[in-house]
């Protein structure tokens, strides 16, 4: 399974579970994500959701080249009315299909009416960041890293551009223009992940948080939650990540229109090697 889900008393685990290939997001994965997250919604017993990834990186972001990629399928659409990516050409199908699996996904967990707490070791990479950003809190291990190059395709950060709320604008465009790792360390000193603890003791350190908030009333945290999303939408969030959306793939369309694809020749080893400073 690409995705377990497991209960610790009022705590919903999900896990992403494609360890061999650093937690990469196919389609069959984010789907599962969904499935997961909606079972722990509707489930009156849960009152936290904690999300983390099997192996030793939470994720590598998109899956853009593994045996599993599984971009040309298709699935029953969720997260909103665009029509089925498969069968369509050029911008039309990039657009359907990022329409639905990356900027509506992560709208709609943003949206789940219960606490999610990222719990976060090595890699947090480009998709991986849209994961943990959608979360309300995140827990990284002292090993773990963030990252998002894809610059270095020509393209102005991924789908879910939550950069400028997550952290100051200059830092963000240090982020994206460098497309260098942030530490763990880094990113707690600029307020964006909550706790930094020892790899050792991520899990422990993750559940004792979960189980803490789980202590509080469910209407209490589903209004606080409402009451801070509501607030950063005040602030542009919203509106400012359409308007980014659309330069996104506009990046992809003069990729594709003046090179060899959309990715503008990027693959999985040559992002790794631009998350590396290589």
């Amino acid at each position: 399974m690409v995705v377990e889900y497991a209960r610790r008393g009022a705590v919903a685990v999900v896990t992403m579970n494609r360890p061999e290939y650093r937690n990469a997001q196919n389609s069959a994965m984010t789907y599962a994500l969904d499935e997961a997250f909606y079972r722990a919604a509707e489930d009156d017993d849960v009152k936290v959701i904690v999300l983390a990834g099997a192996g030793p990186h939470f994720s590598a972001g998109h899956d853009i080249g593994t045996p599993g990629r599984d971009a040309d399928q298709s699935f029953p659409r969720r997260a909103g009315l665009w029509w089925d990516h498969v069968g369509k050409s050029g911008a039309e199908s990039r657009f359907a299909r990022e329409s639905e699996v990356y900027l509506g996904m992560c709208r709609r967990w943003r949206e789940i009416p219960k606490p999610m707490v990222a719990s976060v070791q090595g890699a947090c990479v480009a998709g991986g960041l849209m994961l943990a950003w959608v979360c309300d809190l995140i827990v990284a291990s002292e090993d773990a890293f963030f990252a998002d190059p894809v610059v270095r395709m020509g393209i102005p950060g991924v789908e879910y551009f939550a950069h400028p709320w997550v952290m100051p604008p200059r830092i963000a465009k240090e982020f994206l223009y460098t497309g260098e790792r942030m530490t763990a360390a880094r990113a707690h000193e600029l307020g964006w992940v909550n706790r930094v603890v020892g790899r050792e003791s991520l899990e422990d350190e993750t559940f004792a948080l979960a189980d803490r908030i789980a202590g509080m009333p469910r209407m209490g945290l589903a209004l606080t939650k409402k009451a801070v999303n509501q607030a950063e939408d005040l602030q542009g969030m919203q509106t400012g990540m359409d308007s980014v959306f659309g330069l996104h793939h506009l990046a992809h369309a003069h990729n594709a229109e003046t090179g060899v694809d959309s990715l503008a020749g990027q693959n999985a080893k040559s992002m790794k090697a631009a998350s590396n400073g290589s």
